[in-house]
């Protein structure tokens, strides 16, 4: 139970996170309400998925977020008249990886003090958080830009639900 709550709050912070920059962006008001739903819905997909599945991993877990954002994006464009990318690109963008930047960039800056001892340890580590910040950041992209390129043949307008 405690797991679920975990969950749960960090999906609502996600959608809170998603509003913040849905607001940054200048989006329609009208589509706040659905891109804190998508952000929610890409939170809780990440942490469960992350939660019952942890050999997954952050990538797996992004790219299944931001595909399941994709795919809610689209008919959720065709509900409130705008494009899909107003509803998923803030929707995502609390998925991206921070925390993994944060320590690539704090490995470089370790490696002009670094003596022979431990340089190739933080080259090593600086390297794992940067191919993971990479990866992440274009899983995200690919699940986001995927469903639109399978499912709108035409403008969300002309499409028929």
């Amino acid at each position: 139970m405690d797991a679920f709550l975990t969950i749960l709050l960090k999906s609502i912070w996600c959608g809170a996170a998603a509003i913040g920059f849905g607001v940054l962006f200048n989006t329609p008001t009208r589509s706040l309400v659905a891109i804190y739903g998508g952000g929610v819905v890409a939170g809780l997909v990440k942490y469960s998925v992350l939660s019952l599945v942890p050999e997954a991993g952050v990538i797996i877990s992004s790219f299944l977020a931001a595909l399941v954002v994709g795919f809610i994006s689209i008919p959720m464009a065709h509900w409130r008249h705008v494009p899909p990318v107003v509803f998923s690109i803030p929707s995502i963008i609390p998925l991206v990886p921070g925390v993994f930047a944060y320590r690539t960039m704090l490995g470089l800056v370790r490696l002009t003090k670094a003596n022979d001892e431990n340089f190739v340890s933080t080259v090593q580590l600086m390297t794992y958080n940067a191919v993971n910040t990479l990866f992440v950041v274009m899983v995200i992209a690919i699940g986001v830009v995927l469903p639109m390129y399978l499912l709108r043949k035409e403008s969300v307008k002309n499409i028929r639900w």
